[in-house]
């Protein structure tokens, strides 16, 4: 399979890279170059130009979408709004049935929630909050729901919240194990992470209550506020790495 991943030089890219690579043939793409060889195709393209983001998607069969920007008015808008957008006109136009989607937690289950509530799954009404990056990722997608209406495609949403890099492979950009640190409580490693952009491009459409889905990627918690069971049912995720350590005290 012919994928296209956008946003390849940020937080999820060398894992996504390495989780896809071996079985499909990848174009990595992004605004500035990767810090490192991620060992396939790069090419700079600017998520708000229509041009470049339906020049890149030409003859790819799926699309993952890891670009983000948090913290400029323009760009945020332009970016994780527009962007998808493009983004799925270009599916559209060049007949692309899968699209994965990153974002926030808070795309979905912001403070209205996360403050008071528990047993948290990607089914429950949004409630993002209007911080910038969180709003502009929601417009994003519903801009998304709105083509798996009108078109015959499939869009599956994952959230994530806090990531570890137990590796090294991107060090610098996620935080790492440290133990008793009393993480955020909702958070998974890199690799983990990878697999699941893995398994929701390859699920079989059948297995989707839906043509937009959304998924809450997480590793196992003993509190239970946010859920991974869709993922798990849906997906077969499991994560693999044991990061009970951020929970447990030093």
């Amino acid at each position: 399979m012919k994928v296209l991943v956008t946003g390849a030089s940020g937080y999820l890219g060398p894992f996504v890279a390495k989780a896809l690579g071996k079985d499909h043939q990848l174009l990595l793409s992004d605004v500035k170059q990767p810090t490192q060889d991620l060992g396939h195709e790069f090419r700079v393209v600017d998520m708000t130009s229509f041009d470049q983001v339906m020049r890149a998607a030409e003859g790819m069969d799926a699309i993952v979408n890891c670009s983000v920007v948090r913290d400029n008015e323009r760009l945020a808008f332009g970016v994780n709004t527009g962007g998808c957008w493009n983004m799925m006109t270009a599916a559209v136009r060049h007949g692309i049935k899968r699209v994965l989607n990153t974002g926030p937690h808070f795309t979905v289950t912001g403070p209205a929630y996360e403050g008071f509530d528990f047993g948290m799954d990607g089914d429950v009404p949004p409630q993002p909050t209007t911080i910038l990056y969180a709003l502009t990722k929601s417009l994003g997608h519903e801009v998304t729901r709105v083509f798996t209406e009108h078109h015959d495609i499939h869009v599956l949403n994952f959230l994530f919240y806090n990531f570890r890099d137990l590796r090294g492979a991107a060090s610098g950009s996620f935080n790492q194990l440290r133990p008793g640190s009393n993480p955020v409580p909702f958070v998974v490693t890199g690799d983990d992470a990878g697999e699941a952009i893995r398994l929701g491009l390859t699920v079989d459409a059948a297995r989707l209550p839906s043509k937009c889905e959304v998924f809450l990627i997480l590793t196992d918690m003993p509190h239970g506020k946010f859920r991974n069971d869709k993922a798990k049912r849906i997906l077969g995720f499991q994560p693999k790495d044991d990061i009970s350590a951020l929970w447990k005290k030093a």
